[in-house]
């Protein structure tokens, strides 16, 4: 497909969004999943899109956080994968595993939106209002959700002072992840995240950084998918977490569940032309 028509798909597609939410906010989160096919370089929509992610056990949606439609198109694909009748878990980079029995408390009713908040706030710096549609779909449609993340110190640390800081007792946290970082994976991390706008951070420490966060969180999925083997799990992380040379290649190197990614359309970062398979499977269209 060109970029011409990708754009002109993309507009279209944005224009309906704003005519929808203009009348009725349902509609714009209840419409059909549309996605741009990385392979085929082809839009998919509906019915087709979904059977295009329904043989996966691991479906991994990035976001920019800040970003509202990136979470309106994440929930899109969990009521489209809830509507198969999938029996589904959403994995969240979000929330601290530690934190795993506020979240079954939330999706069991157990606790007020005000003090599920406190916990979310100690969790994630972002603004409530950004998530709460897919918290409340969670919880409405008792959806377990899986804190996948490790403790805010460990990773801050790696990224001021690197892995070679961390004491025995923080590395017990980790379950064995190690942290080579491997050129390839520093080619990564400037292409998704930059190479600027960290501050004095080294960027090797803040490299392993991302690596001991995609892998703790890559270990935390395929602990609960093995656990519950009838389950697929929809992953919600950031884009360069998402992205497969991200968690996914730590996923694949300890399990050889099928997974797919998908990604959010994001003009303002990347050009669809400049994304291949090696990136993601699918974009997501508004």
């Amino acid at each position: 497909m060109t970029r011409h028509l990708f754009r002109s798909i993309m507009a279209l597609s944005t224009l309906t969004v704003i005519l929808l939410a203009g009348g009725c906010r349902g509609p714009a989160k209840t419409g059909p999943l549309n996605l741009y096919d990385l392979e085929t370089r082809q839009p998919i929509s509906g019915p087709h899109a979904v059977a295009k992610l329904k043989h996966s056990r691991l479906v991994l949606v990035g976001e920019h956080h800040t970003n509202p439609a990136h979470h309106t198109a994440q929930l899109r694909v969990i009521r489209a994968l809830n509507a198969q009748s999938a029996p589904l878990s959403i994995g969240l980079e979000m929330f601290r595993k530690d934190s795993q029995n506020a979240l079954d408390r939330w999706v069991a009713g157990e606790l007020t939106e005000k003090d599920f908040k406190k916990t979310y706030l100690d969790n994630w710096n972002f603004p409530w209002p950004l998530y709460r549609e897919i918290f409340i779909y969670a919880r409405d449609e008792k959806i377990p959700m899986v804190g996948l993340n490790v403790s805010r110190g460990i990773t801050r640390q790696v990224a001021r002072q690197g892995f070679a800081s961390l004491s025995e007792s923080q590395r017990e946290e980790l379950e064995g992840v190690s942290c080579n970082v491997t050129r390839e994976y520093r080619d990564f991390i400037r292409s998704a995240f930059g190479a600027h706008g960290h501050g004095s951070m080294d960027f090797i420490h803040f490299c392993e950084a991302q690596l001991v966060w995609d892998t703790a969180m890559a270990i935390n999925a395929v602990h609960h998918l093995e656990k519950h083997p009838d389950r697929v799990m929809v992953l919600l992380a950031g884009s360069g977490h998402a992205r497969k040379m991200g968690i996914p290649y730590q996923v694949g190197n300890r399990s050889p569940m099928p997974l797919t990614v998908l990604l959010p359309h994001t003009p303002d970062i990347f050009d669809p032309d400049s994304l291949t398979r090696a990136d993601a499977d699918f974009i997501i269209i508004p």
